[in-house]
């Protein structure tokens, strides 16, 4: 019976310890997924919801990494595992003080050796392909658009890789397009004699072939012919264009001027004088003798001269880059920090406030910046108002000591509107105190933290020594002593009394002995002096420290 009795105990706890795991599980309330499931890898562990968590202990189930095997970090933990196997990985993790408990087993796994093909491939707008991985009976998918087939039907410009029991594959496909070129030499043109002109087939990701040998984009055309472009898009089929120019007629002279450079805000007129111009044709689709440019663009107009032969000419209207300046709204930063304004629309002059020429300057102090900026003739100015933030210094005042039953209002100073909690947590404004302890407040803002403790402690106030501020060693019989009166015992007691000079004219280590107003057998004189005691209250174990003065009287 009584190995019975023994037994029992401990069967039930064993069945206790059989269910914790199950339990623990039933609890996962802060669910975290890995990064990876790759053997001697650096595997992420990530909280889903990491809002509101204190602090966390995460063990990653592999002992013989020793210390490795654990982690305190809510975002960033991760663990190497050495070893495939199936590992239980545990997080604990704190709410306002209350702990929750999540496992979940990651299996390592080594990683599969396959190629999924040419790393780059380039396809034709709105071609597909099927990428497949190695079939793998009871295995796992995942792509990089979170698909989980063993095949991915390829429609998109991206990186192609592939995860299998949560192991990334080595390998990878990166996935080009190219659009399909729209290329159009325009209609057939008879130009007057002189005049040249310059075909250009230019399209993304593609190489040329044109009949003169030529092997560029564009095509320089001279004389009277038949000009034709073969373009091999990359993943795309050929395209052909030809065109065909005739020279005919007297030269005639025709400019559209010099190129011209533009300002913010700023547009240009161009018509220029042709008395013989029979039709019109401008790059913007215009049909009139003259337009009005207020973007950057090469802007060519295509000439009808008596109704003969066209003449043609290009100008590049160039939009400064100098935009209105911009050095942001004012700002405040951290003390310690420092800011960089940029004024940098390229080569230019730039002038700031103490007279520097870059076209960064860097913030190291509080203060308003003004910068002056000018390209050619543009010109565009700024200004900003820096302040540094040095506010955050919290202080909760010195320790303190109060009385039993005193009710204490911590005070908080330089938290200056900041976040913060204290030390059980919570946030409230006024923190109210009614037992001892330390207590604590953590404030923060984008500068950092502060953090601030006072210790409070109460003690028996009616066990306060009290000394009275005069008395009358005069013989008769009232207040002729100088000494202390206190209701609860007290220990380690001594006072000392000292003149104006600074000499000491009594002293005693016996509460009961008080001063009869005699320093070397004499009457002391009339005056103030000061005292000095340091005593011990037996029952609260607390030292204390006080002065004063008493001033005899006759």
């Amino acid at each position: 019976m009584r190995s019975r009795q023994i037994r029992r105990p401990f069967r039930t706890l064993f069945l206790l310890l059989a269910l914790l795991p199950v339990a623990l599980k039933a609890k996962a309330v802060t669910a975290f997924t890995a990064s990876s499931t790759c053997v001697q890898d650096s595997v992420f562990f990530v909280i889903k919801q990491p809002a509101g968590i204190d602090s966390v202990k995460w063990y990653f189930g592999d002992p013989p990494t020793a210390a490795k095997d654990t982690s305190n970090k809510i975002k960033g933990a991760f663990h190497v595992y050495q070893q495939t196997g199936t590992y239980t990985v545990t997080l604990v993790a704190w709410r306002n003080g209350v702990q929750d408990i999540t496992t979940q087993p990651i299996t390592i796994v080594t990683p599969v050796i396959y190629d999924l093909g040419p790393q780059d491939v380039t396809l034709c707008q709105g071609g597909t392909m099927t990428l497949s991985a190695p079939v793998i009976p009871g295995a796992t998918y995942l792509w990089q658009d979170s698909s989980t087939a063993p095949t991915i039907l390829v429609d998109t410009s991206a990186t192609y890789k592939v995860k299998i029991n949560g192991c990334l594959i080595p390998d990878s496909v990166n996935v080009f397009y190219t659009p399909i070129p729209k290329v159009d030499l325009g209609p057939d043109l008879i130009l007057c004699s002189g005049e040249q002109l310059q075909l250009d087939a230019t399209a993304q990701n593609c190489t040329y072939l044109w009949n003169t040998g030529n092997t560029t984009p564009v095509q320089d055309v001279r004389t009277t012919g038949t000009y034709k472009v073969r373009i091999f898009p990359k993943g795309c089929a050929e395209i052909d264009d030809e065109i065909t120019i005739t020279f005919t007629g007297p030269p005639y002279p025709f400019s559209l001027g010099p190129d011209t450079l533009l300002c913010p805000g700023e547009s240009i007129t161009l018509a220029p004088s042709v008395p013989e111009a029979t039709a019109w044709k401008w790059s913007n689709g215009a049909t009139t003798p003259s337009i009005s440019v207020n973007y950057e663009a090469n802007i060519w107009a295509l000439v009808e001269i008596n109704h003969i032969c066209n003449v043609v000419d290009t100008i590049f209207v160039n939009f400064n880059r100098l935009r209105k300046l911009n050095l942001g709204n004012d700002t405040t930063i951290c003390k310690g920090n420092f800011l960089v304004l940029t004024a940098d629309f390229g080569n230019g002059l730039y002038r700031w406030q103490d007279g520097s020429d870059q076209a960064t300057y860097y913030v190291t102090k509080p203060g308003n910046y003004f910068v002056h900026a000018q390209i050619g003739r543009c010109e565009s100015s700024d200004t900003i108002h820096v302040s540094f933030n040095d506010t955050l210094r919290v202080r909760l005042g010195p320790d303190t000591l109060l009385c039993r039953n005193e009710v204490y209002q911590i005070p908080v100073v330089g938290a200056g509107g900041a976040p913060f909690k204290w030390q059980d947590s919570t946030s409230v404004p006024q923190y109210i105190v009614r037992q001892p302890g330390i207590y604590s407040l953590l404030a923060w803002n984008a500068c950092g933290k502060s953090v601030d403790s006072v210790r409070v402690e109460y003690h028996d106030c009616e066990c306060a020594v009290h000394f009275p501020n005069a008395f009358t060693p005069n013989g008769d019989g009232r207040n002729d002593y100088f000494r202390p009166r206190y209701r609860c015992p007290i220990e380690q007691y001594t006072l000392s009394i000292y003149n104006r000079w600074g000499e000491r004219v009594f002293y005693t280590n016996d509460p009961q002995i008080g001063w009869t107003g005699r320093v070397k057998g004499l009457q002391a004189d009339l005056g103030t002096y000061v005292w000095i005691v340091d005593y011990r209250e037996v029952y609260t174990r607390i030292p204390v420290h006080k002065t004063g003065t008493v001033t005899i009287l006759y």
